[in-house]
């Protein structure tokens, strides 16, 4: 596989040769009411989307940011669409309210090569309930770290672009909770730099649609090959399908790195029918298969899972990568 055809609008940016999608999109005129309905305000997103106006006072932006916190008053970033007022201290299943919280920063070298040194910003609070879950800490207390104040956090993204940062690598938890967030960050920046979205895919449609023309590289875990594994292990509904849907629809508007964590003991279960998958749907994909999995958080709740893969397991998952997925 062409790693760098795979993604090239990501090296593009990189290379300086065009804009990120962020900056793009804060040039998109648009005129719009504040006041007006959720229903008018994607109207006109959506004529956006296509072509804004020179006339607009305001931009495509600056619509998006609006629709994100209207969103918040009942929300539905993710597909769980708990429908809780996060503007008046309600919490759903993420126990996000309205204020983001970051829990670290730094310049990761333990990403995939294309990306590293990527600037990693971890969001506190998640969408899943992982039993192997390696950021335990930070997914499951929502209400730690600093809130992510939009002139210091573009402040930071600055700083981090001179000292070597690739992109922006927007990640948790998970970051579906802070999109509002992430995009009022972006609107006091003006850096070129690649927008990774390092997420568990799990967005609910509208969400997938805030972040067109905005996240340049999908950085998609695609975690399991059946709802039963995935409601068992990180306590989720539909995940089959819903995740397979936003893979298709971020393919239409970005770049994308999925990565696949193998897990013991689910060869055939998970990993054979998501290679096989991809292989039918996405072979233009970059696809990492992963062998970094170890037992930690509740994992010895599940005796199948509460070791490290074995020897025989990583070798039939590479043989399904090799057979259905390299150099296709």
């Amino acid at each position: 596989m062409d790693v760098k055809g795979s993604l090239k609008s990501y090296f593009e940016i990189l290379r300086g040769e065009r804009k990120a999608r962020y900056l793009v999109t804060k040039e998109v005129r648009v005129s719009f009411d504040p006041e007006a309905s959720l229903d008018e305000l994607w109207k006109i997103h959506d004529l956006g989307m296509v072509g804004g106006h020179e006339e607009g006072d305001k931009t495509l932006l600056d619509l998006k940011l609006l629709i994100s916190e209207r969103i918040l008053e009942s929300c539905h970033l993710c597909e769980r669409r708990c429908g809780v007022n996060r503007k008046e201290g309600e919490v759903g299943y993420c126990g996000v309210d309205a204020v983001s919280r970051i829990a670290s920063e730094f310049l990761h070298w333990g990403e995939e090569e294309e990306i590293i040194p990527s600037h990693t910003i971890f969001f506190t609070g998640c969408t899943f309930s992982c039993v192997y879950c390696q950021n335990w800490d930070i997914a499951t207390s929502p209400q730690s770290g600093v809130p992510a104040l939009p002139e210091l956090v573009c402040e930071m993204i600055t700083r981090r672009k001179m000292e070597g940062a690739k992109n922006v690598n927007f990640v948790g938890g998970d970051p579906t909770p802070h999109i509002p967030a992430i995009l009022r960050v972006l609107n006091h920046c003006r850096v070129n730099t690649p927008i990774i979205f390092n997420s568990n895919m799990y967005l609910s449609d509208e969400a997938m649609r805030l972040l067109e023309g905005v996240v340049d590289l999908y950085l998609g875990d695609f975690r399991y090959g059946n709802d039963r594994c995935a409601k068992k292990y990180s306590d989720v509904d539909r995940y089959w399908e819903i995740t397979r849907r936003n893979f298709l629809h971020a393919k239409d508007h970005a770049d994308i790195l999925m990565r696949h964590l193998v897990l013991p003991a689910h060869v055939e279960c998970c990993t054979r029918p998501i290679i096989e998958w991809v292989a039918a749907n996405l072979k233009e994909v970059r696809f990492n298969l992963m062998f970094q999995y170890r037992p930690c958080y509740r994992a010895h709740l599940h005796p199948e899972i509460d070791r490290y893969l074995t020897t025989d397991e990583m070798m039939d998952a590479t043989r399904l990568y090799e057979t259905l997925l390299k150099d296709v």
